[in-house]
């Protein structure tokens, strides 16, 4: 057989048989766990098995039903050991089947080597447009690639966002993944699953009423890269100036992405690099044209001062290849691994036949299922106890995750109707907060800000009105900074000391960073 390898590399294992009842038992299965640890740490991170054949590697052949079993027992073995099946290779053979699986070892920091990255810009920019355009890798000659992300029915009437929507972009070898039909589950899910390097996309809103919304995706996401969308035929409009602001405030690195210059004249474009130029400048950015990869290379290691900027277009693709090797080149950012979990919940759904499911970013830490955890605060400042029954990421089950992961995780202890926006899942119930001080800037404001003042604090995924009293100072006014303490409203939170946040009343009023958690 040539598909049998000789056990000349001792990473190669061969298998006749497998079955779920008898090998996943207790002793049999630490036993095959064990084995695989040990072939994958000689074949660095790589085993070999070969079902169907015996020790000496005669094939036997398995049916149908034996050959998923066999399947099915590995796959578990392989996620025992931070692992997973990569390749599998099916043969016809003495009237029956024979199989080569590769199994492939995730990375020691993480299951990939992983990025979020949001979008921000005004309504109708293409923010949706170019990550769609990335994930199918095919030029949008019918301008329908924001569908893939907006597919909320009222989104697809009105033609534009309403909510954070989530997409994934993967390379494979340094290529990038691309998708046949970004709507399908299971293709999403095998990029998750056959990537080794991921680009977490979240789509925050453009339009003005929901910028609230916007926020929360800057704010409560953990953030690595921010992707400022800027149409050519429109240029840079308030909503760009703001959302760059909250970028900036949140201390996420920019990159500027050009979009629609197939449908703008030179001039108009022209009119809107100089605009980007000015707007940059003036938050002391260092505005940067990339034209080649040789521009990328300057630009990659000083994404703190410099902001890139790229000219593409969904019709013609160009500037496509380039933003392709953009995403693949950017390094990670630090990750806090070794610290326990912190995990803010954003999103919350009631699933028919799972129960009770949350979604969010990890913020710092490893997740595991199966691991019980505690979740709070309530009202009241109190934690409960509760237990991560599964976790999925893209569609993909894995069995842990890692810090800055988009999850959702099925939870068991809690009902929907206990949960709410701004709860954390974390490991042990941390010190909750009512009040804190702060360093503020005040951006905008028609008159000054006094004791008294009540505007909506963000910060991570929560969302809830202060009271404000000055330190030093009677008021401020617009562009001054001061130190001043927050009292929530109704809830604590927790919140930690180094903290960024945003201030708002019905619009942006200020950004600040907690200095002091008082009680």
């Amino acid at each position: 057989m040539s598909i049998v390898p000789q056990k000349e590399n001792k990473n190669i294992e061969f298998k006749e048989k497998l079955t779920p009842s008898i090998h996943l038992k207790d002793i049999k299965k630490q036993h095959l766990a064990s084995q695989m640890k040990y072939l994958l740490e000689i074949g660095n991170g790589t085993a070999v098995y070969v079902i169907g054949v015996d020790d000496d590697g005669k094939s036997k052949g398995l049916s149908e039903l034996d050959f998923e079993e066999t399947m099915s027992v590995l796959k578990v073995i392989a996620i025992e050991n931070n692992a997973r099946i990569e390749k599998v290779e099916k043969f016809s053979d003495n009237g029956g089947l024979v199989g080569k699986l590769i199994i492939v070892k995730a990375s020691e920091n993480g299951i990939k080597n992983h990025l979020v990255v949001a979008s921000a810009g005004h309504v109708n920019a293409g923010k949706s447009t170019i990550i769609g355009t990335l994930m199918t890798g095919k030029p949008d000659t019918s301008g329908k690639h924001w569908l893939y992300l907006d597919t909320l029915p009222h989104e697809i009437e009105r033609n534009l966002s309403a909510d954070l929507h989530y997409a994934l972009f993967g390379f494979k070898h340094g290529k990038p993944i691309h998708l046949k039909n970004p709507l399908d589950k299971k293709e999403r899910a095998r990029v998750a699953e056959g990537s080794d390097k991921l680009i977490s996309f979240i789509d925050t809103v453009g339009h003005e009423p929901w910028v609230k919304t916007t926020i929360r995706g800057l704010v409560g996401q953990n953030i690595d890269y921010g992707l400022l969308v800027v149409a050519t035929d429109d240029g840079v409009t308030h909503i760009t100036k703001e959302h760059l602001g909250l970028l900036i405030a949140m201390n996420i690195p920019v990159i500027v992405c050009l979009t629609k210059i197939d449908r703008a004249s030179k001039r108009k474009i022209e009119e809107t690099e100089t605009q980007i130029d000015e707007l940059l400048k003036n938050i002391g950015r260092i505005p940067y044209n990339i034209k080649d990869e040789n521009d990328l290379n300057v630009t990659i290691d000083k994404l703190d001062t410099i902001v890139p900027i790229l000219k593409t277009s969904s019709v013609t693709l160009e500037g496509y290849d380039l933003l392709k090797k953009f995403l693949l080149d950017l390094p990670e950012r630090r990750k806090n691994f070794s610290k326990p979990l912190i995990m803010f919940i954003d999103k919350i759904y009631n699933v028919s036949g799972v129960g009770t499911v949350v979604s969010g970013t990890i913020k710092q830490g490893k997740l595991q299922a199966g691991k019980e955890l505690m979740l709070g605060p309530d009202e009241e400042g109190k934690f409960r106890r509760v237990k991560a029954t599964s976790i999925e990421t893209h569609y993909h089950r894995v069995t842990e995750a890692d810090t800055g992961f988009v999850v959702g995780i099925a939870l068991r202890g809690v009902n929907y109707d206990d949960l709410e926006r701004g709860m954390i899942l974390c490991e042990t119930a941390p010190k909750v907060v009512k009040s804190f001080e702060a360093d503020i800037l005040v951006l905008t404001h028609p008159t000054r800000i006094t004791d008294g003042y009540e505007p909506v604090i963000h910060v991570a995924t929560v969302a809830e009105s202060a009271r404000v009293e000055l330190t030093g100072k009677d008021y401020l006014k617009a562009g001054e900074t001061g130190n001043v303490k927050f009292t929530f409203k109704y809830s604590p939170h927790y919140m930690e000391e180094g903290d960024r946040f945003i201030f708002r009343e019905g619009k942006t009023k200020g950004i600040g960073t907690v200095t002091k958690v008082l009680s």
